[in-house]
């Protein structure tokens, strides 16, 4: 039996509380570039006993359908057309709405997260607020948001996020304020780099993490993407910010079946993360980055993915990985953002 599969009766000499279900998952899209997806009553049914907890949210973008680009053919997907992608704030009045059909006890499963803004409106932190005021009691987080995005942000209509943008510091500020934690999606690299370059926006990315040391943040997939490969210096990049004691706010997802690739692509490299996982074991979440996911198998493809990295990390560290650090963040800042909640409706 895989010791992921183990079910344990009692609290683990660790502190993480023992249970069930194969993961949690801190990276999930209820649904897609178009604005469909999966029943939430469907997708609790497809969590089952396996899936433990849920961070729970849309896609911030709408791909717009042009009938002068595509005719009746209508995209389903960003890389389908050359249309541009907007923002569509409504997606969070959605998520807030499927949320509020499921019973207090269904509930317990789901943290979700707020995503229908502009990283580049100096009102996004404005957005977020009224988000909170309009359903307390909801949300637990902001993202997963993008900054640098391959082929996604050239399509974005309007101005181009940065990580260098008063509008992000602004974003920034009130979740730490609040206790929402962040997920941000944002690139290491671009694509195609020159060779041996040192990655683009990793030093920007440091610079803002430490700017905003009192922030939850998880960054997501550890910045890679679909053709963001690692750099043969990746481990030791991730390696410099973990160690970092100004960066301990700091966490990295390692969800996405693309990613899933890049780490698990030979002995050496599963080796590699597994070393790297278990330097640092409070550090790193487990999510799927499945998009409305028609059944169990879709929704669990990139957590089987990692089945060889699951066999080399130790017991401890595959469960905090796994379940023991989402439960940690998320109590917390669920704790912090229902307070300030409260605080505001009495003003």
């Amino acid at each position: 039996m895989k010791k992921y599969l183990i079910i344990y009766l009692c609290f683990l000499p660790w502190g993480i509380q023992a249970q069930e279900y194969l993961f949690n998952d801190v990276h999930f899209h209820l649904t897609n570039y178009i604005q469909e997806g999966t029943d939430i009553e469907d997708f609790y049914e497809m969590m089952k006993n396996k899936v433990g907890r849920v961070a729970l949210f849309g896609i911030p973008l709408q791909q717009q359908w042009s009938f002068a680009l595509d005719g009746n053919r209508a995209p389903k997907y960003y890389l389908n057309t050359d249309a541009e992608l907007y923002y569509y704030s409504f997606t969070d009045a959605f998520i807030a709405q499927s949320y509020l059909r499921l019973s207090p006890e269904q509930q317990k499963r789901f943290d979700p997260m707020i995503t229908g803004f502009n990283p580049t409106d100096m009102y996004a932190a404005d957005h977020i607020k009224r988000v909170l005021l309009a359903f307390p009691g909801v949300f637990s987080g902001v993202g997963e948001f993008s900054i640098h995005k391959e082929f996604v942000s050239a399509k974005i209509a309007g101005t181009t996020a940065s990580l260098k943008d008063e509008a992000l510091d602004r974003i920034f500020e009130f979740c730490q304020e609040v206790g929402l934690v962040m997920l941000i999606h944002c690139d290491i690299d671009v694509p195609f780099p020159p060779e041996d370059a040192e990655p683009v926006y990793f030093e920007e990315m440091k610079e803002q993490l430490k700017e905003h040391k009192d922030n939850t943040v998880i960054w997501a997939h550890t910045g890679l993407g679909r053709i963001i490969r690692p750099h043969d210096t990746h481990i030791g990049h991730l390696e410099e910010l973990l160690d970092d004691p100004e960066l301990t706010h700091l966490h990295f997802d390692i969800s996405w079946d693309e990613v899933a690739k890049y780490m698990v692509a030979d002995e050496e490299a599963t080796q590699r993360s597994a070393e790297l996982i278990m330097r640092h074991p409070d550090r790193f979440l487990f999510g799927t980055d499945v998009v409305a996911p028609k059944n169990e198998d879709h929704h669990h493809k990139t957590f089987h993915l990692y089945d060889p990295l699951w066999e080399l990390l130790d017991e401890k560290t595959s469960a905090l990985v796994r379940y023991g650090n989402y439960n940690r963040i998320f109590d917390e800042a669920n704790t912090k953002v229902r307070a300030w909640e409260e605080a505001q409706l009495k003003k």
